[in-house]
C-alpha cells in the first residue's frame, strides 16, 4: 500500500506528543506527513513545519483554514493527526471530518462530555473516519490477554485491576513545565489524573475483557496545595456481563516512573501485565504453576503476531503500539474494512462519560453513577 497523505495540529516546538505520534506514523511506512497547523501560535507553527521538511505552502497558522484547504487539494491529506491540549481535539476534529478528511486523535476524544456528544454526531454522518489512540491497547500482550479472555482462557471473569502511577506531579511543577501547565488548567484539560492515565485504564480494562461498564463510584482528590485538577483516582467498577472492577489513577504515587498495571482474575484462572515489561505475560491456571507468556514464544496467539515486528527476546514497547494503531488506521482508510481492534468514535465517547461520571460521584461523596 503506498503511504497514505497525513497532516498534522499540534505537535509543534517543545511539544512531547506529536513527535511521538510522528514516529508511529512514519514506523511501518503507512503514512507521509505533509501538512500541519503545528501551533495555535502562527509564527510558531511555520517555524515547527519548516524545521519538519514540510512545504511552505502546506504550512497552516489555523486548524479551520488547513481543513479547508487540504480537503480541495487534488493531493489533499487522508487523515490529520490530532495532538493538542484536550480541549481542542472536539472542534479540531469535528472541522476535519465535516470536510470528510479521517481523524486519529489523541485521547481524550474531548475535554467535556458535552463535546464528545457534538463530536459523535459529526463523525456518524461523516465519510471520514475516528480514529482514538489508547496506544497501550497496541501491545501484543494486550492483545494476547484479549483473544484469551475472549476464548474463555479464564472462564468466567470475575475481577479486573487497573492501576496507573506516577510521581511526576508530587509537588507543584515549575512555571514553564508546559506539559504539566496545561494539565493543571480544568478547562484545558477538562480533569487530572483521572482524565490523563486514569482514561488508560479504563480503557485497558475494557479492551481487554470486552465488557463495558454499567456504573461507578469514584473518590478523586488533590494532594498538592492550590491544584484545582484532582492528582489521585480510586474507582470501583460493576460490568455488563458481571464482572467488578477497581482502578487506581495517581500521579502523586512517589516512586512510580509509569507504572501501569493490569489484572484479570476469572472462575478457572488469572492474567498479569505490567506496561513497564510489557513483553510478557503471566497466566495462571487454578491449581497450577504460573506461566509466563513471552511477545516473541511459542505461546503467543495469532492476535499477539499480528502486531509483533521484531525477533523473540528484542524489546518492543511504546512506539510501536502507537505505530500498531496508526497502521490498523491507515488500513480501515485503504480498504473501508472496519474489522479489527481500532478504538473509534463511541470508545472515545465510552472514555469522556467515564471522566464525568467519576467527577459527578466523587463530588456526591462517591454516589454510584449508572453509565448506561
Amino acid at each position: 500500500m503506498a503511504p497514505l497523505k497525513l497532516g498534522m495540529v499540534g505537535g509543534g516546538q517543545g511539544a512531547f506528543i506529536g513527535g511521538v505520534h510522528r514516529m508511529a506514523a512514519r514506523l511501518d511506512g503507512c503514512f507521509d506527513l505533509v501538512a500541519g497547523a503545528f501551533s495555535s501560535d502562527p509564527d510558531r507553527a511555520h517555524a515547527s513545519a519548516a524545521e519538519l521538511g514540510i512545504a511552505a505552502d502546506r504550512s497552516y497558522g489555523d486548524f479551520n483554514e488547513m481543513a479547508k484547504a487540504e480537503a480541495v487539494r487534488s493531493d489533499g491529506i487522508d487523515a490529520v493527526s490530532i495532538v493538542t491540549p484536550n480541549h481542542l481535539h472536539g472542534p479540531i476534529a469535528e472541522a476535519f471530518l465535516a470536510q470528510g478528511i479521517s481523524v486519529i486523535c489523541d485521547k481524550p476524544m474531548t475535554a467535556t462530555l458535552a463535546q464528545a456528544e457534538s463530536l459523535l454526531s459529526v463523525a456518524q454522518s461523516s465519510k471520514g473516519h475516528f480514529f482514538l489512540t489508547h496506544n497501550y491497547t497496541g501491545y501484543p500482550m494486550i492483545r494476547q490477554a484479549r483473544q484469551m479472555v475472549a476464548e474463555g482462557a479464564l472462564g468466567e471473569v470475575r475481577i479486573v485491576e487497573a492501576n496507573y502511577l506516577q510521581d511526576w506531579l508530587s509537588v507543584a511543577p515549575a512555571e514553564d513545565n508546559k506539559q504539566a501547565k496545561w494539565r493543571m488548567d480544568p478547562v484545558l484539560s477538562g480533569g487530572g489524573a483521572i482524565g490523563d492515565i486514569g482514561t488508560h485504564a479504563y480503557n485497558l480494562a475494557c479492551f481487554v475483557i470486552g465488557q463495558r461498564a454499567t456504573s461507578l463510584s469514584a473518590t478523586l482528590r488533590s494532594h498538592v496545595a492550590g491544584r484545582s485538577v484532582d492528582d489521585d483516582a480510586r474507582v470501583t467498577l460493576r460490568f455488563d456481563a458481571g464482572a467488578q472492577g477497581h482502578i487506581w489513577a495517581s500521579q502523586v504515587a512517589i516512586g512510580n516512573e509509569n507504572n501501569l498495571t493490569l489484572a484479570i482474575y476469572g472462575s478457572e484462572g488469572s492474567l498479569r501485565w505490567a506496561q513497564e515489561n510489557p513483553n510478557v505475560l503471566w497466566f495462571s491456571k487454578l491449581g497450577q504453576a504460573p506461566q509466563m507468556i513471552t511477545r516473541g514464544g511459542g505461546a503467543a496467539c495469532p492476535a499477539a503476531a499480528a502486531v509483533t515486528r521484531i525477533p523473540a527476546g528484542h524489546p518492543e514497547g511504546y512506539l510501536e503500539a502507537f505505530a500498531t494503531l496508526y497502521r490498523e488506521a491507515a488500513d480501515v482508510i485503504a480498504s473501508q474494512n472496519l474489522d479489527g481492534a481500532t478504538l473509534g468514535v463511541q470508545e472515545g465517547l465510552d472514555g469522556v462519560r467515564f471522566v464525568d461520571a467519576c467527577q459527578r460521584s466523587s463530588r456526591d461523596e462517591a454516589y454510584w453513577i449508572d453509565l448506561r
